[in-house]
């Protein structure tokens, strides 16, 4: 069955490294404010894309495909096939976005295979990812709290841009829209996707790291997305 599928231990190993590889540049170009911001001063904006690659590199690291990862062992551990595979159109789509300044960051997602899987189940196997994200986030708030560096300090921008990720990473996915997390884990138990989704919510007030026009952008662009899903990936 893994031959059928292509679920190779390497192929997977090589997905992730590249999805990893283009979103942290993703990001990184990004907030060096896209192609604009590096036109506007190249030795500027390759001074501030060495500084922010290895925090987007971290941050990328432990959100996302920590994320994948969880949703790929608790579909196993449930009986279903499960392996990360990157999407060439969403590692274009997640480059050229980050040129003009926004990301749009879909460079693969965990394809499991299972006939079996009940509601809950599959809530559970969704849920996994954007749980894992909290305890990324929790960790970090933590570290924050404990360090407290300066506002304006790399090791408070540091920790502030793993927090992002994480809770950004999370909000999105539970967006309920096919084939967002959040649209399975709502059909097996919607009294569990509205606790998850306000304690994504009062984090997101409590830090303020993600602006509201953002939040906006992000429904827009997952619906957008849910239509041509199938052609994505």
């Amino acid at each position: 069955m893994e031959a059928r599928y292509n679920l190779s231990h390497t192929l997977e190993i090589r997905d992730l490294l590249l999805a990893d590889a283009v979103l942290t540049i993703a990001f990184t170009i990004t907030l060096s404010g896209g192609i604009f911001g590096i036109a506007g001063g190249a030795s500027k904006a390759v001074a501030l894309m060495e500084e922010l690659l290895p925090i987007a590199f971290i941050g990328v690291s432990l959100s996302f495909v920590l994320h994948e990862m969880m949703h790929k062992f608790v579909a196993q551990r449930f009986g279903a096939i499960a392996a990360f595979r990157t999407s060439p159109n969403g590692l274009a789509i997640t480059l050229v976005t980050s040129l003009f300044g926004f990301l749009l960051g879909i460079p693969g997602a965990t394809v499991i295979y299972t006939n079996s899987f009940t509601k809950r189940e599959n809530g559970i196997v969704s849920l996994a990812g954007p749980l894992t994200n909290f305890a990324v986030f929790a960790v970090f708030a933590v570290a924050l709290l404990v360090l407290n560096p300066p506002s304006q300090s790399y090791l408070g921008f540091a920790l502030d841009f793993v927090m992002f990720i994480s809770i950004l990473l999370a909000f999105f996915n539970m967006l309920p829209i096919f084939p967002l997390d959040g649209s399975k884990v709502l059909a097996w138990n919607p009294k569990v996707y509205a606790a998850v989704m306000g304690t994504i919510f009062v984090l997101i007030l409590l830090t303020r790291l993600i602006p509201v026009g953002d939040i906006l952008f992000m429904v827009i662009i997952a619906a957008m997305l849910s239509l041509f899903y199938r052609r994505m990936f």
